[in-house]
C-alpha cells in the first residue's frame, strides 16, 4: 500500500478542486506557525463536508497513508507539521456556523469557523465566546478544540475545554463518535477531556457546539507599571491571593512593552521594568470595589503608575498592545521563538529571573508576555536564523526553561500543544510507565498509529537517548534546577 494508491484513490472519489497534487501548490502549507520545521506535504486534501472526510480517512486506512488534520495553519508547536508520505487534511474550507441558539446560549460550528467569528456573530445578542487566543482573527475553533487553546480571558472563563459542549469527531475505523451535545448534561462516556487538546491523534474534529455567555455589563482594565518583573510577578499572586478573579491578567516585560508600544502606540510605559493588565468585569459594584482593592494590592507591591481605563475605546487600545505582542516581537530580532510552559503563580518573580540567567548563559534576549493569572509563560528567545547555531541555541534554550517549568512543579505546555517542538521536555515531565499509558489510549483509537505520527508523545527510545537526568518534578522545589 502505498500514498500513489491513497492519491489516486481519493482523485477518483472527490471532486477536483478538493486535493492539491503539483509541488507548488502543496508549497504553502509546509509548516505552521513553528516556521523552523517544514515538510512538503504528499498530498493536500481540502474538504467540505463530513462524508469527504470519512472518504479520505477510510482510503488512508486501506492504504496505510498518515493522515495530518490542518486548521488555519497558526499552530505554534509543529502539530499540523505535514508528513512527506501522508495526506494533508485541511479543514479551513468547511467554514460555516451551523446553527445559533440563543435559548440554549450555543453555537454549533464546523471546524474551520475562525474564534472572533463566532463573538461576531452573536454580539447583537449581547453574547460572546470566552476564549480569546491572541491569533483570534485567523485561527479556527477546529485547531483551538486539537490544541485547548486559551486567551487573556482564560483566567476567569476557561480554556477551549470548558467552553466545548459537544463534538462529532470522525475516526479512522469509518464510524462518527458524537460526544456531548447542547446540555451541561452529556450521556454516555466524557469523552470530551480527552478529545480536546489530543492534536489530531485521535480522530479528526467535524463539528463543534460551544457555550456563549452574556456579555458583563460592567469592567474596568487597570494597567500597572513596575521597575522589574519581581514586583509584578509578586503582585499577581497577591491579587489571586486576595480572592479576586480577574477577567483576564497579563505581565509584559520592559522588552515586549518597547516592542508593542513601537508596533501598536496603545500608550505603553516605555522604559518600565514590566506592566500588568488586569481586567475586571461583572455588575457594575462589584468591578468598582474589585478594581478598588485591585489598585491598592499594585499600590502596595511598588507600582509606579497605575492608569485605568473605563471605556471602550481606552480598553481597547490597551489589550491591542498585549495581543500585538507576538507580532511586535518581530522588531526585536530578525527571529523569534515563542515557548509555552506553565507554573505555579507563586513562582512567577523568581522563574522570571531564572529565565533571564538562561538568556544570558546562552547570549540570547527573551522578551516575556504572558498570562500570568494561570502561570502560563510565553517567553520569546530572540535569535538570527541566519547565523549559524543561533536556531539550535534558541532550541536548547527553550528546552532548558520548560525544564525550569517542570522543576518548580509546572508543565511543558498551557495551551500551545506539544506537537514536534516539545517530545524532549516531555521526557523531564513524564516517566516511562506514563508515557506508556499515552500510547495505549493511542492505540484504542488509531491502532496503526496513522492520526498525525510523531507528535505529542515521545517515545521511551527517544527519552532514554537524551543526555543528563531528567528534572526531578515530585516536590515542586528548585531541587535540582540547573546550576548557573
Amino acid at each position: 500500500m502505498s500514498l500513489r494508491l491513497a492519491s489516486e484513490l481519493i482523485n477518483a472519489t472527490l471532486p477536483t478542486d478538493r486535493v492539491i497534487q503539483d509541488h507548488d501548490g502543496k508549497k504553502p502549507f509546509e509548516t505552521d506557525g513553528l516556521t523552523a520545521y517544514r515538510e512538503v506535504p504528499g498530498l493536500v486534501v481540502l474538504p467540505q463536508n463530513t462524508l469527504e472526510i470519512q472518504t479520505v480517512l477510510r482510503i488512508c486506512k486501506e492504504c496505510l497513508v498518515p493522515v495530518i488534520t490542518r486548521g488555519a495553519g497558526t499552530g505554534l508547536s509543529g502539530g499540523a507539521r505535514p508528513h512527506a508520505e501522508g495526506v494533508l487534511l485541511v479543514l479551513s474550507r468547511m467554514n460555516r456556523i451551523l446553527q445559533l441558539d440563543f435559548d440554549a446560549c450555543t453555537a454549533t460550528l464546523e471546524p474551520g469557523v475562525t474564534n472572533l467569528s463566532i463573538s461576531e456573530a452573536v454580539a447583537d445578542e449581547g453574547l460572546f465566546y470566552a476564549p480569546d487566543p491572541s491569533s483570534q482573527i485567523a485561527c479556527s475553533i477546529g485547531g483551538n478544540v486539537a490544541e485547548n487553546a486559551g486567551g487573556v480571558h482564560c483566567l476567569k472563563y476557561g480554556l477551549t475545554l470548558h467552553n466545548v459542549l459537544g463534538l462529532k469527531v470522525q475516526m479512522l475505523e469509518g464510524f462518527e463518535l458524537v460526544l456531548g451535545g447542547k446540555s451541561y448534561e452529556g450521556q454516555g462516556a466524557e469523552l470530551i477531556p480527552l478529545i480536546v487538546g489530543s492534536e489530531g491523534l485521535l480522530g479528526v474534529v467535524s463539528e463543534i457546539t460551544v457555550k456563549l455567555l452574556p456579555k458583563p455589563t460592567a469592567k474596568q482594565v487597570i494597567m500597572a507599571s513596575f521597575d522589574g518583573f519581581e514586583a509584578a510577578g509578586d503582585c499577581v499572586s497577591s491579587i489571586i491571593a486576595s480572592g479576586i478573579m480577574p477577567a483576564g491578567l497579563e505581565l509584559m516585560d520592559e522588552l515586549a512593552i518597547r516592542a508593542a508600544e513601537e508596533f501598536a502606540h496603545c500608550g505603553y510605559p516605555v522604559g518600565a521594568g514590566a506592566i500588568l493588565l488586569c481586567e475586571i468585569d461583572g455588575f457594575e459594584e462589584a468591578v468598582l470595589s474589585e478594581s478598588e482593592r485591585v489598585r491598592q494590592i499594585m499600590q502596595q507591591h511598588r507600582a509606579l503608575d497605575i492608569v485605568e481605563a473605563t471605556t471602550d475605546e481606552a480598553q481597547e487600545r490597551l489589550w491591542r498592545g498585549r495581543k500585538s505582542a507576538f507580532p511586535a516581537a518581530g522588531r526585536l530580532a530578525p527571529d523569534y521563538y515563542c515557548m509555552d510552559g506553565t507554573i505555579p503563580r507563586h513562582m512567577i518573580g523568581r522563574v522570571l529571573v531564572q529565565i533571564a540567567r538562561l538568556g544570558d548563559k546562552f547570549d540570547l534576549g527573551i522578551a516575556n508576555v504572558f498570562h500570568a493569572g494561570d502561570g502560563n509563560l510565553h517567553p520569546l528567545i530572540l535569535y538570527d536564523a541566519s547565523k549559524e547555531g543561533e536556531l539550535m541555541k534558541a532550541e536548547l534554550l527553550g528546552r532548558e526553561i520548560l525544564e525550569l517549568c517542570v522543576a518548580v512543579g509546572g508543565t511543558v505546555t498551557g495551551e500551545h500543544g506539544v506537537g514536534i517542538e516539545k517530545l524532549d521536555p516531555m521526557c523531564s515531565q513524564f516517566n516511562p510507565d506514563e508515557l506508556e499509558q499515552f500510547f495505549r489510549v493511542k492505540r484504542c483509537f488509531d491502532v496503526n498509529g496513522l492520526l498525525n505520527p510523531g507528535k505529542a508523545i515521545p517515545t521511551l527510545a527517544r527519552c532514554g537517548e537524551l543526555k543528563g537526568k531528567p528534572v526531578n518534578t515530585l516536590d515542586g522545589k528548585f531541587r535540582d534546577l540547573p546550576r548557573f
